[in-house]
């Protein structure tokens, strides 16, 4: 195997002390809830940049903490956004996850000869699909191919349609399996966080090239 895998009515009247009281109020514009989301999104960024994927954080609880703390406080400030349009639409890059499977291939890849390189998602909103992929350079790859559906402006529910094993001259294509959801809490031009519904973490990159079959 080693070598194979070569988103007019009157007006209102408040008392003077009351108007009064309300001009002093601080006064919150967009721009200020998106120097926020990007203050947030830096500390997130900078909470996950030595965790190697996640692999790191899964044997310190206290990190894992403050990473999730983070992703709430960045989904609270997006939490009014509608992240499933077409800018949901691209190949992804991972960053950090907590999804067990996931790490369990980045980890022990090299128990097959090989290592684990760019782990994506595939999303097209568009053509309803997505392929989540994990690469095994310079030839091998694993994808899992799904079907999408919109659910709200957040939410995206997924049905698993097939999986392949592919190396540089072989293919086996492996049965589907799994149906589910995942919600992006947070959608920028770089970014993207995920949380799903066995309550995993993703945080993706948008990666600098496009990834086909």
């Amino acid at each position: 195997m080693a070598k194979s895998l070569s988103l007019p009515s009157l007006p209102f009247i408040f008392p003077s002390s009351i108007t009064s009281h309300l001009s002093h109020l601080p006064k919150i514009s967009c721009s200020s809830i998106s120097f926020q989301s990007q203050s947030a999104k830096r500390q997130l960024l900078t909470l996950i940049s030595d965790q190697q994927r996640g692999l790191k954080t899964q044997k310190n609880p206290q990190k894992l903490a403050s990473i999730v703390k983070s992703i709430d406080h960045l989904a609270s400030l997006g939490r009014n956004s509608v992240t499933t349009d077409d800018s949901l639409s691209a190949t992804w890059r991972l960053l950090w996850t907590t999804e067990k499977e996931q790490l369990f291939i980045i980890e022990k890849a090299h128990l097959f000869g090989t290592r684990a390189g760019d782990v994506l998602q595939v999303i097209d909103v568009e053509k309803k699909s997505l392929n989540n992929v994990i690469t095994f350079p310079p030839d091998g790859v694993f994808f899992v191919r799904s079907n999408i559906e919109v659910a709200s402006s957040q939410r995206v529910n997924f049905r698993f349609t097939s999986a392949v094993l592919r190396g540089k001259n072989w293919e086996i294509p492996l049965p589907p399996f799994g149906q589910g959801w995942f919600d992006t809490v947070y959608l920028d031009d770089e970014i993207r966080v995920v949380k799903d519904i066995r309550g995993d973490y993703l945080i993706v990159e948008r990666a600098p090239y496009s990834w086909t079959e």
